[in-house]
Formats: C-alpha cells, sequence, structure tokens
C-alpha cells in the first residue's frame, strides 16, 4: 500500500467524506417529508458519506478507509464541542436572528437547532461507528472473495448491512422508551431503506469515481493480510 501522502486525490475524498458528515448531523434536527416518510433532513447528505467510504475501501483499502472514518469521528467530535460551547455562552445584547425581536428569543431558536443531548450525541457517535466499518469491512472482504468483480453487489451490500447497523443503533438508543417500541422499528426501517436506496441509485457515479481514481492513482487495493482490528491507526 502506498503511504497516504503518494495519492493526490485521497486528501479531497477524504474532504467529502468528513464534510457530509458534519453537515448531516447539523441538518438532524429538521424533519422532513420524503414521499411516505418523515426523516431527518440530514438523509439528503449522509449516504454520500457511505458512497466515499465505498470509494475510499474501494480504491484504498480498508486500511486507509479506517483512518478516514476516525478522522471523520474526531472533526465530528470537535464540531459538537464547539457548537454545545457556543451554544452555552450568553448572547449579545444587540444580537437577533432574522426576524426574532429579542436576544433571548434568537438564543432559543439557536439552541433548538445545534444543541443535542447527550443521548442523541452517545447513539449518534456510536452509529456511525460502528456503521461507517461495517459498511467498510464488508466492502473489503468482498471485494476479495469475489476477485474484484461486481462492484454494483459489493457497494449495495455492504451498504445495507452499515446502514442497518447506523439505523437501528441511532434509532434505538436515541429514542427507545420515549417512543412506542414499534414505531421506533418503523423509522429505524424507513432510514435503512430510504439510505440503502440513495446508494443503489448513485451507482454510475460510484463506477465512474472508482474507475477515474484507479486510474490516475495507479491503486486497486486488495485485503488480503489486512488487520481489520477497528482500533487500530497504523497500516
Amino acid at each position: 500500500m502506498k503511504d497516504m501522502s503518494e495519492h493526490r486525490w485521497l486528501p479531497a475524498v477524504a474532504a467529502v467524506f468528513v464534510t457530509s458528515l458534519i453537515i448531516s448531523n447539523i441538518t438532524a434536527a429538521k424533519l422532513i417529508v420524503l414521499g411516505p416518510f418523515y426523516l431527518p433532513a440530514a438523509v439528503l447528505i449522509f449516504p454520500v458519506s457511505y458512497i466515499f467510504g465505498d470509494i475510499l475501501t474501494e480504491v484504498y483499502g480498508y486500511a486507509q478507509a479506517r483512518r478516514v472514518i476516525w478522522i471523520g469521528f474526531a472533526c465530528n467530535l470537535l464540531a459538537v464541542l464547539v457548537l454545545t460551547l457556543s451554544v452555552a455562552m450568553p448572547p449579545a445584547p444587540f444580537w437577533k436572528i432574522g426576524a426574532l425581536e429579542s436576544p433571548e428569543a434568537s438564543q432559543q431558536a439557536f439552541r433548538a437547532v445545534f444543541y443535542a443531548t447527550p443521548r442523541i450525541l452517545l447513539a449518534s457517535f456510536l452509529a456511525y461507528l460502528a456503521g461507517e466499518l461495517l459498511n467498510s469491512f464488508v466492502l473489503a472482504k468482498m471485494k476479495v472473495a469475489m476477485e474484484g468483480r461486481h462492484l454494483w453487489m459489493r457497494t449495495i451490500g455492504s451498504t445495507v448491512v452499515g446502514q442497518f447497523a447506523d439505523s437501528g443503533i441511532f434509532i434505538l438508543l436515541a429514542f427507545y422508551g420515549t417512543v412506542p417500541f414499534p414505531v421506533l422499528l418503523t423509522i429505524a426501517a424507513s432510514q435503512w431503506l430510504v439510505k440503502s436506496a440513495y446508494e443503489a441509485f448513485m451507482t454510475p457515479f460510484t463506477y465512474w469515481a472508482v474507475r477515474f481514481l484507479k486510474r490516475v492513482e495507479q491503486e486497486d487495493f486488495y485485503d488480503r493480510l489486512t488487520d481489520f482490528n477497528p482500533l487500530r491507526w497504523r497500516d
């Protein structure tokens, strides 16, 4: 495997991955209607992290993808800490958001959008790590087993597994005991289906990106001897 500095496009792929993750956390506070489903607005961007996670693993290998996943975790943690601190600090006496009439009203609006309870944060962090690492692991194993054939089957299959873990862990940890259990299952299943369908729909883009990166990077890594310990940082 080449060193990270030898891959010209790896920083750009990692940047899209991390950015989509952070934006999804910021937009998750809004619920939207998507056909018959009620979903967080994050569904518009969060599946992109899985698409680029697939690209990372397919081109650069599990070890590089694992490193980017942990970088994303650290960046997300930093964003959460800064947002939490900004919510906790008192507003300036002249500060207002849009048409809101007072700093107090603006502060309430700001808090409603950017503050998350410790339970929600814990659920989000655990779901992200489990889902992304599973997604990368399954794709890497399938690539070796299939000898690099059927990319569409690997990307969709790994996403189905990863998104199942992500949606199930987040919904159950975040809302168990506050929402009837059958409703929790419906919400988790809806997110899983929509996110997996997103991945399938974006398969042509994934094919194009993988072919482009393999050609320009001269890299097509197979994880035959990889240490799949999710806590390992070095290759």
